[in-house]
């Protein structure tokens, strides 16, 4: 990959969405009586941890021209994520979801309307050209309009020289069937990209626990070379095509406080090594200090420490 035109770092292409997390700890929606507001989206996520991290990295998303909107727009840009290609639609309000405070995976409910509104004039071929990575989710390809113009742009990337990645976090929730999911699914990964999955995704997606080779299988057999599933507690596996399975367990943490956004940080530490062309194991052994870092913090990433000097 030639890198020395490339001077965006990683393209986040996705969902950018208030989150609304839970005030009481591991309770259900339910029984959560308040809570208090993030700026949440994985690729959101991503674009900023990358950009704490020393990065240049570029949003791309659709928010709606309303305080939420602003709110994002505002936030972005404080970190320095490039957000020209952030586009404001009157006649759509900003995404927000509402999440549980919890331990383990959260309960969540989304009020999806702006965020997957995302056209083809909001990625250039220009842009590809010059992006090392292009990165989405799961969530960022279940609905169109932005579903058929992320595939059709990571087609478009991979043909300039662009490396893909996606975050497989598959819920049933936002796709109209789980037949539509996987097709879309094979459809992108068919394009080799680095794949983050965690076990949740995976029983989400396949209705029951698979072994974690079956699982490598699965997606090797698509076309994708490197797959990395998180563990949650248990650290990560990483399996590359025709190359031994590696295994590392996560940091011991005192006291989580929050696990929204733990995966996004993982997957942030890991393109970041990726970018700086690390060897794999380094690039989990730095994504395993960035997730031990975002566990012990509610929300997001704290500014006010250098995070680099205690990746590197």
């Amino acid at each position: 990959m030639k890198h020395n035109k490339r001077n965006i770092d990683i393209l986040c292409v996705g969902e950018v969405l208030v989150d609304f997390i839970g005030h009481q700890n591991d309770v259900l929606i339910n029984e959560t009586r308040d809570y208090h507001r993030y700026l949440g989206g994985s690729p959101a996520n991503v674009a900023m941890n990358c950009k704490r991290l020393g990065l240049k990295s570029t949003m791309v998303s659709t928010v709606g021209n309303d305080g939420f909107g602003e709110y994002i727009s505002k936030r972005l840009q404080e970190i320095g994520v490039n957000t020209s290609n952030v586009k404001k639609l009157e006649n759509k309000s900003t995404s927000v979801i509402f999440v549980s405070r919890s331990n383990g995976t959260p309960d969540f409910i989304p009020y999806r309307n702006a965020d997957n509104h995302i056209s083809d004039d909001q990625i250039t071929t220009e842009m590809l050209c010059k992006t090392k990575i292009f990165h989405t989710t799961c969530f960022a390809l279940s609905k169109n309009p932005a579903q058929t113009t992320i595939i059709k742009k990571a087609k478009e990337a991979t043909d300039n020289g662009c490396k893909l990645s996606i975050d497989i976090n598959y819920a049933k929730e936002l796709w109209e069937c789980k037949e539509e999911a996987l097709k879309v699914i094979k459809t992108y990964c068919a394009l080799n990209p680095l794949i983050k999955i965690s076990e949740d995704d995976m029983l989400r997606l396949f209705d029951k626990e698979l072994p974690h080779q079956e699982i490598f299988d699965f997606f090797h057999k698509l076309g994708a070379d490197t797959i990395c599933l998180t563990l949650g507690s248990k650290g990560v596996k990483l399996s590359q095509k025709g190359k031994n399975l590696i295994q590392l367990p996560a940091i011991k943490i005192e006291k989580v406080m929050d696990t929204t956004g733990a995966g996004d940080a993982f997957w942030s530490g890991f393109l970041f090594a990726y970018i700086k062309e690390k060897n794999i194991e380094e690039c989990l052994q730095i994504a395993l200090k960035l997730a031990a870092l975002k566990l012990q913090n509610v929300g997001r990433l704290p500014d006010n420490i250098n995070i680099l000097s205690k990746l590197l």
